[in-house]
């Protein structure tokens, strides 16, 4: 019974008097319980304001965790360092979706049920065909992911774990199709099928840049470098575009609508397009030799160093050292990135600065991946699109955990209303009397 106590908070109600026994489990308390606190009975009670989330859990989850004081990424328990070592896309896709590693049979089996599904209706392509010559890559995606559920209308069934099965193959074959066919189309360049003979990521280098020839061949170490990013932007805890994908979801809606949902979260510049900034601040500096004159303009306020810093990380973000030793391996194939030698001494001068130091500033996984796109040939318009292919698994296991923990229900947070207390209604030849301006 002493052991039971000690895992609960006693809050006392200066206002009343009154004392209240708040249990404490995985360190929080819910919100629920603090609406029995109130000075009178017909009270609503108290509510926690928390704007942004910032110290708010809104579900259980056993995907991903992250330690950001110590730099650690686990996916379902394994370090992310790892899985980007040992594991293809489609084996870390299958780890975070189903819980466990697969094993060899069950690896080819969910390989070969997401090549299946890898093409996509005429009228899709039909579709995509209609934007602007110069529409942005991001916002065919997310138009032309949201219309694959006027083609799958049985995907309402989402309480059916098979169906759910069935469309979570789909989602995770056709996105990289989609991105593909919004960058041809930023090009000007018709749409190239998918070759199913090839890996995910060959597959989807080969509807990117496939010419004339017979049998688009990738290059191993470009295929292998994009399987580790794909890894490294899997899933990211209660990201903004997760809590968006949860939300979404929690009203039923059909996983391709609710997709769609995520990637426009995700399509904010201070979510998916932190990179392409990295890349417009790198161009600004312009030489290695600038960069000491650039630290010392922001550290007097003037601007912002971006590609550093994270909301959950206070120290170096995992997923930023894994990129950095890849860079070194696409530019053996690519050439150098000029802007490569800016963000080295950016980098180095940055980790040894105290100001930097003291505001636990360390490079975000966004510092280097925008580096290693450009080195690729993607326009930076194509960034964001790049986070969205393997950051759908990510968002179809929160989605698929959310449907199944029945302490969920369709997601509809408190607000503190502000606003003007009752008062009446203003026929229109009195509004604007300076009786009525007095009542404002």
């Amino acid at each position: 019974m002493e052991n039971e106590n000690k895992n609960t908070f006693t809050i006392i109600d200066n206002r009343t008097g009154a004392s209240y026994t708040i249990p404490v489990q995985d360190g929080t308390i819910r919100a629920m319980d603090l609406r029995q606190i109130k000075v009178t009975p017909d009270e609503f009670g108290t509510m926690s304001y928390d704007p942004a989330f910032m110290n708010t859990a809104s579900c259980r989850s056993a995907i991903t965790f992250i330690d950001g004081d110590r730099g650690i990424l686990l996916y379902r328990g394994y370090p992310i360092e790892q899985l980007a070592e040992h594991c293809s896309f489609l084996e870390v896709a299958y780890l975070i979706l189903y819980g466990e590693l697969p094993t060899q049979d069950q690896l080819h089996d969910f390989e070969r049920n997401v090549t299946l599904h890898t093409l996509v209706h005429e009228n899709v392509k039909k579709l995509m065909e209609g934007f602007r010559y110069d529409a942005h890559p991001m916002g065919m995606f997310i138009s032309s992911v949201a219309a694959l559920s006027t083609f799958y209308p049985e995907a309402r069934r989402v309480r059916d774990p098979e169906q759910r099965k069935l469309d979570i193959f789909r989602l995770i074959a056709k996105v990289p199709t989609i991105a593909a066919w919004s960058y041809r189309h930023h090009l000007g360049l018709p749409y190239v099928y998918p070759d199913n003979d090839l890996p995910y990521t060959a597959n989807f280098m080969n509807m990117l840049w496939r010419k004339v020839e017979s049998k688009y061949v990738a290059n191993p170490v470009l295929a292998r470098a994009l399987d580790i990013l794909f890894i490294l932007h899997a899933d990211h805890e209660q990201n903004c575009s997760a809590n968006t994908m949860r939300c979404v979801g929690s009203s039923e809606a059909d996983p391709y609508v609710t997709v769609a949902a995520a990637a426009a979260a995700l399509s904010g510049p201070l979510h998916g397009g932190a990179n392409e900034a990295v890349l417009t601040m790198l161009a600004e500096i312009g030489s290695k030799d600038n960069v000491p004159a650039y630290i010392k303009q922001i550290k007097e306020g003037k601007g912002k160093l971006m590609g550093f810093g994270h909301r959950i990380y206070k120290n170096y973000d995992p997923r930023a050292r894994i990129i950095k030793q890849t860079a070194d391996a696409v530019f053996e194939v690519t050439g150098r990135n000029p802007l490569l030698d800016i963000a080295i001494e950016l980098e180095r001068i940055a980790l040894e600065d105290e100001y930097f130091i003291k505001r636990k500033l360390y490079p975000n996984v966004d510092f280097y991946s925008g580096i290693i796109y450009q080195a690729m040939g993607f326009p930076t318009s194509m960034f964001t699109v790049l986070f969205a292919i393997p950051r759908t698994v990510g968002w179809l296991a929160q989605w698929q955990e959310m449907l199944e923990d029945k302490e969920q229900k369709i997601a509809r947070p408190r607000q503190i209303y502000i606003g003007h207390s009752r008062r009446e209604f203003v026929p229109m030849e009195k509004r604007g009397t300076p009786q009525q301006m007095a009542a404002v």
